[in-house]
């Protein structure tokens, strides 16, 4: 008798389906932008299609499990299986076998077992994201200019041409040098010149043999510029600036890491709270076959069949603008999943993937993870690459105090013909020299000291408050974690409670002993503790992501 019942149902459902749907069809309808996200596959992850599992719980006699936004599946009427409607299956199939047969439009994305995962999109990130590519020629800045600063070191090439063609005295003289300035300070250098026709009496040592002069030499500095000079000092802060690039680059790409994690998941709460839609809308449409035909046998007043007509309507606007957020979500991931070429890539329905369960974690671990937070953070390298330059300010300023003290030693030798009748320009000549040069008040010195002091100071002080907090971000978002864990769990057993509920309150509604008003208030209710759930669910895995932030678990090879 059982099995005549269920073929007779379901004749009556191939019969009226048609007209149900005509009815109700400006309910089911989504508008045209949003019909890439018709009936989005809950198998994204592997998950049991919702008909298949309605169709093994009347085999089995077991309940179907409730999913884990908390939202029931498909459309359950009884608390037993047995007491299944066979409208209720059918119409869930039926759905079921047209959404997983929809085209979906938009960038291809070949569907994956588990979905699109976090992972991806952080890979992506590191891969191809503009702005992080944008950070990475930073590096190109700060080589270019410590090339700049290795620039004082350059071999340079002097030459002069000074001549004195007409008057009492004509001169001509022609010098060409090379000059190379030496790390340890001082310069070594090196030249030839030549000077022919009649000098002054005083200028006479600008004369030269006929062959010319060659002149060799070192100057040395022994107090000022003997440890560091302007050369140096700029040489080195370069150096720190391209050291500074690193931790600056590391600080962009965890707060990308972070954008793209708070997107990815907004983008995977869209796709939950779509699902949402759909089923409270299955619920309203499955139902209204069973209202028609009992108001053709008069059992309800025909209000009942409008009232759950207009409720189809609400449901199928709420269900669109469900679509609209879970497209729009996409199209903000695709700012950060992007396929090799740098091309943005909007995710479909079909890489839809469902949370995860959350993990705790245990307050044990956070210890530690305070003292790699404050190894690993790029602020405090900053910071400590930033003293380095001022001690490097600081050593430039203090060598102005010092007294200018060169040594330079020379050799030169005239070649040619001599110039005069006792070739007194002929033999090998060496010189040496020392130039003094004593500051007196050295105010311009002191002040440098004084103000370089004054900015260590000030980083000292800093860097404190940054490790605090660093130390205390770390508390919070650990803090904020636990909160939203505990958040999931109670939102899961109020959702439990809700939906136990609906389920009986329909079962009532089926026996005639409720109205669809309870009926409706009570799926609300259910739909709200799930939404609730998924909201909690969003809330831990992006304080999940602040976690990850905190840690500065994100850096480039």
């Amino acid at each position: 008798m059982k099995s005549r019942g269920i073929s007779l149902s379901l004749l009556l459902v191939l019969a009226g389906c048609a007209t149900s749907r005509q009815e109700g069809g400006t309910s089911s309808a989504v508008t045209d932008d949003h019909q890439v996200f018709e009936r989005v596959a809950d198998g994204a992850r592997g998950e049991s299609n919702p008909a298949d599992t309605l169709v093994e719980a009347v085999e089995s006699d077991e309940e179907p499990a409730v999913t884990q936004t908390g939202f029931e599946s498909a459309v359950l009427d009884s608390d037993e299986p047995g007491d299944l409607d066979s409208t209720d299956v059918i119409d869930n199939s039926l759905d079921w076998e047209k959404s997983s047969s929809s085209q979906l439009n938009g960038p291809v994305v070949d569907p994956m077992t588990d979905g699109l995962l976090l992972d991806a999109v952080i890979a992506s990130v590191y891969e191809s994201y503009p702005l992080l590519e944008a950070a990475l020629y930073s590096r190109n800045v700060a080589n270019g200019e410590q090339l700049a600063a290795a620039g004082g070191f350059d071999l340079k090439l002097k030459a002069a041409s000074e001549n004195g063609p007409t008057g009492f005295y004509q001169t001509y003289r022609q010098s060409v040098g090379l000059v190379q300035p030496v790390y340890q300070g001082g310069e070594v250098f090196a030249g030839y010149r030549i000077g022919r026709g009649d000098f002054e009496p005083w200028y006479l040592e600008r004369q030269t043999n006929g062959g010319g002069e060659f002149k060799a030499g070192l100057a040395m500095p022994l107090s000022r510029n003997r440890d560091i000079d302007a050369r140096r000092a700029q040489l080195w802060r370069s150096s720190y600036g391209r050291q500074q690039v690193e931790p600056e680059i590391q600080a962009q790409l965890i707060g990308f890491v972070q954008e793209a994690s708070y997107i990815y998941w907004d983008w995977v709460a869209a796709g939950e709270k779509f699902r949402i839609a759909d089923r409270v809308l299955d619920l309203a449409e499955n139902r209204t076959q069973r209202i028609r035909r009992q108001v053709e046998e008069n059992f309800l007043d025909p209000p009942e069949l409008t009232d759950n007509l207009r409720l189809v309507a609400e449901r199928s606007g709420k269900r669109a603008d469900a679509a609209r957020k879970l497209q729009q979500t996409a199209v903000k991931l695709s700012l950060y999943y992007r396929d090799f070429d740098g091309h943005p890539l909007i995710p479909n329905p079909e890489v839809l993937p469902t949370f995860p369960d959350p993990m705790p974690i245990a307050i044990s671990d956070v210890v530690g993870d305070m003292q790699l937070a404050l190894q690993q953070r790029p602020e405090v390298d900053v910071l400590n690459l930033i003293q380095r330059r001022l001690e490097v300010d600081y050593a430039e300023a203090h060598n102005d105090l010092r007294p200018s003290i060169d040594a330079v030693v020379s050799g030169s030798q005239d070649t040619g013909l001599p110039t005069s009748s006792k070739n007194d320009k002929g033999e090998f000549e060496l010189g040496a020299s020392i130039f003094v040069d004593v500051p007196i008040q050295r105010r311009k010195a002191r002040g440098k000291m004084q103000a370089v002091e004054g900015k260590i100071a000030q980083l000292h002080a800093k860097r404190r408050l940054t490790e605090d907090k660093i130390v205390a971000e770390v508390q919070s978002v650990y803090a904020g974690l636990m909160s939203a864990y505990e958040q999931v769990e109670q939102a899961r057993q109020a959702v439990g409670y809700a939906e136990d509920l609906a389920r009986r309150e329909r079962r009532n509604f089926n026996e005639g002993a409720s109205d669809l008003l309870k009926v409706t208030l009570r799926e609300q209710y259910a739909a709200e503790s799930a939404e609730k759930v998924v909201d909690a669910l969003l809330l831990y895995f992006q304080a999940q992501a602040d976690y990850r932030a905190s840690l500065a678990q994100d850096r480039l090879p």
